[in-house]
């Protein structure tokens, strides 16, 4: 197939008018690309023309594009009543409804439409591409191209591979995809692709801390925003997608993958989809929204009490000298013996493991006992973590401590991994798994995930930053404990830790 996504008289068509459709024609307009715009709704991409040219014009009016440039986009977009004249397009980008025998009829008739070298491109979020494809007599021609929504500001498309489609026809839309101002990544058809893939690990995690009784879901969100740098914790995220969107994801990849621990669920969402607490969009969601105003929660008020004495588990060297260090510099009286004395605070600190299991390996008396998170940000908030039996004495002690300086503390109940090391943990371990199938580049992923999610690393960056062995060490305790697949290292993972290389460190 001769493609050239770069030609200058390039005519590309896009079906389906909607948000995502009108998206994908502004921003292959403001490319250069002239753009016929098709619906199967009366007037609907001649309204889609409309909104489009004052979309152009609020830009000009911003210093974004020049009045020439937007008036050319403009331009560059036209209103076609039937799929009979998208006969001389190069490409048609599909934007209707999410549903399977929807695309496949409409790929079929533009099949005996469009010249032999058009490419076909759905923009499907979670249906196969491979079984899009399946029916047509040249299904070597059709290819994913993942947009994310709001196509203009999410700079990322996904070029996806069915397990027909030409190689000649992916390179085209990479290319096509760069040259509308996004990045480009290509994976294999699989549930999720990259980006809906490597986001089961946030919410589901979260929802597992939240189910077991660790915290509240407020003081999740803070922990997960304050210490490992998200911009939304996963409860504000959920409400903002809404849970008639993310749960019947969560559960469709849940399935689509046969029941893969890794992507479990939890019953609470569905439980609120049945009663309509929606999130934002309804006023209530795991937070209530007046007149989309999120509720607020206060912190705990601060604590006088202080320890007379901190004994510090000298179990993790590295850990042990930065909570020593930072009690030192909040006034404490460091206890330096080989076993606490009597009356010490005892301070542990997990990679993976629950207070409990920590206190009782070091012969620590767990009533004196809590943990804290020294491997994620401490700067912006510090995370304690009590034993079941910890008294309140010690418990304020510490808290009392660890806020000395105005830093918020949250105290949350024992769990193996504490909040940040388990979420963030599951976050590497499937982006490892992803680049174990092969599903995509190493490279690749991080890009889509921190352009496509807006987390502060890539996955596979993120474990480098904390040491693959650190990751490893986390997942093996956290499957020790619960006893959970879930948890299980991806052999990317493992590979990487016991060789000492980085994780995106891809194979020859």
């Amino acid at each position: 197939m001769q493609l050239d996504a770069n030609q200058a008289d390039l005519r590309l068509a896009v079906v389906g008018s909607g948000v995502m459709g009108r998206g994908i024609a502004q921003i292959a307009a403001q490319a250069g690309i002239q753009v016929s715009l098709y619906d199967a709704r009366p007037d609907g991409a001649a309204e889609a023309k409309r909104q489009l040219g004052e979309v152009f014009d609020r830009l000009a009016e911003k210093g974004k594009l020049t009045r020439d440039a937007a008036r050319a986009a403009r331009d560059r977009l036209r209103v076609v009543q039937s799929l009979a004249e998208l006969a001389d397009c190069h490409a048609v980008v599909e934007a209707i409804v999410e549903n399977l025998e929807a695309k496949q009829a409409l790929f079929a008739e533009l099949e005996d439409i469009v010249g032999e070298d058009c490419v076909l491109a759905s923009n499907t979020s979670s249906l196969s591409v491979t079984a899009i494809a399946a029916r047509l007599k040249r299904p070597r021609r059709v290819a994913g191209f993942h947009f994310f929504n709001p196509v203009p500001l999410m700079k990322i498309v996904e070029v996806v591979d069915g397990l027909l489609t030409d190689p000649a026809v992916s390179a085209f839309l990479l290319e096509l995809g760069s040259r509308m101002g996004h990045t480009a990544v290509r994976a294999k058809d699989t549930p999720g692709f990259i980006v809906n893939h490597a986001g089961r690990g946030y919410g589901t995690e979260a929802l597992r801390i939240l189910a077991e009784g660790v915290a509240e879901f407020y003081e999740v969100d803070r922990i997960l925003r304050d210490t490992a740098g998200f911009k939304l914790g996963p409860f504000e995220l959920l409400d903002l997608t809404a849970l008639d969107v993310s749960h019947p994801v969560m559960e469709s990849i849940y399935n689509q993958y046969y029941q893969e621990p890794r992507f479990r669920p939890q019953p609470l969402t569905r439980q609120m989809l049945a009663a309509g607490l929606l999130g934002r969009k309804v006023g209530r969601g795991f937070y209530r929204y007046d007149n989309g105003t999120q509720e607020r929660f206060p912190e705990q008020p601060a604590c006088a009490t202080r320890p007379q004495r901190v004994w510090i588990s000298p179990l993790r060297p590295k850990l042990h000298a930065q909570v020593t260090a930072l009690v030192t510099k909040l006034g404490a009286v460091v206890d330096d013996g080989a076993a606490p004395a009597p009356n010490s605070l005892c301070v542990v600190t997990p990679l993976g493991e629950d207070a409990t299991t920590l206190a009782t390996r070091d012969n620590l008396d767990p009533a004196c006992t809590v943990a804290v998170d020294a491997l994620f940000d401490m700067t912006k908030r510090r995370v304690l973590m009590t034993t079941p039996v910890t008294l309140p004495g010690y418990r304020e002690a510490a808290r009392g401590l660890f806020g000395a300086d105005g830093v918020p503390v949250s105290v949350i109940r024992d769990s193996a991994g504490l909040v940040a090391q388990r979420v963030v943990a599951t976050i590497v371990n499937i982006a490892c798994d992803i680049a174990q199938q092969r599903i995509a580049a190493p490279a690749d992923i991080d890009r889509a995930v921190t352009l496509g999610l807006g987390y502060p690393h890539g996955p596979l960056a993120w474990g480098d930053r904390l040491g693959p062995r650190i990751v490893l060490a986390i997942l093996e305790n956290l499957q020790a404990f619960y006893g959970d697949p879930r948890y299980r290292p991806s052999p990317w993972l493992k590979r990487r830790a016991l060789l000492g290389v980085s994780l995106l460190t891809d194979e020859e």
